[in-house]
């Protein structure tokens, strides 16, 4: 848990990095990408994690920069990585300048649960990780080489020496 803004920061800072390598790894085309019929195309899901940042955060009483036209999707897979890139460098910016260390310790109500904002802050990275494995995996459907998150993809287990493992 974090005791210190520097704590949120240091890992919003490295799962952010993260997420825009993989957001970078997009393209125009594979936004369309969708597990089912029915279900949300790749593109929407990456917006989703994107335009949620300001309204997840205004919810727990920060005031974050929005995205202009949250409720259309980008064309563009540069648009939506360029939009992750700057929404997550205000989300920063707005933590580090209205909450202090002590704030990180004040319980509010977060989804029907009495939970500290250190841990509301927990929950939006771990928001954002979860849908970001969502979008390696449409990512693969699509065609596109992922990029290795926690670990590389497989094409890249040759420069490890290690083999693919039988079917």
């Amino acid at each position: 848990m974090y005791a210190a803004i520097s704590d949120f920061i240091r890992e919003w800072n490295w799962e952010a990095t993260l997420t825009q390598k993989v957001l970078d790894g997009l393209t125009d085309d594979s936004l369309n990408q969708k597990v089912y019929p029915e279900g949300r195309t790749l593109g929407r899901i990456a917006w989703h994690f994107t335009t949620n940042i300001p309204e997840y955060l205004a919810h727990f009483g920060l005031s974050v920069d929005e995205v202009d036209s949250k409720d259309h999707v980008p064309n563009s897979a540069k648009e939506i990585a360029k939009a992750f890139n700057r929404i997550s460098a205000s989300a920063i910016k707005a933590i580090e300048e209205q909450w202090t260390d002590e704030s990180l310790k004040v319980v509010q109500m977060a989804f029907g649960r009495k939970e500290t904002n250190a841990q509301i802050l927990m929950g939006l990275i771990k928001h954002i990780v979860h849908h970001r494995g969502q979008v390696t995996i449409l990512m693969r459907q699509a065609g596109l080489k992922p990029f290795g998150v926690y670990g590389p993809p497989k094409e890249d287990w040759i420069h490890l020496g290690v083999e693919n493992p039988p079917l």
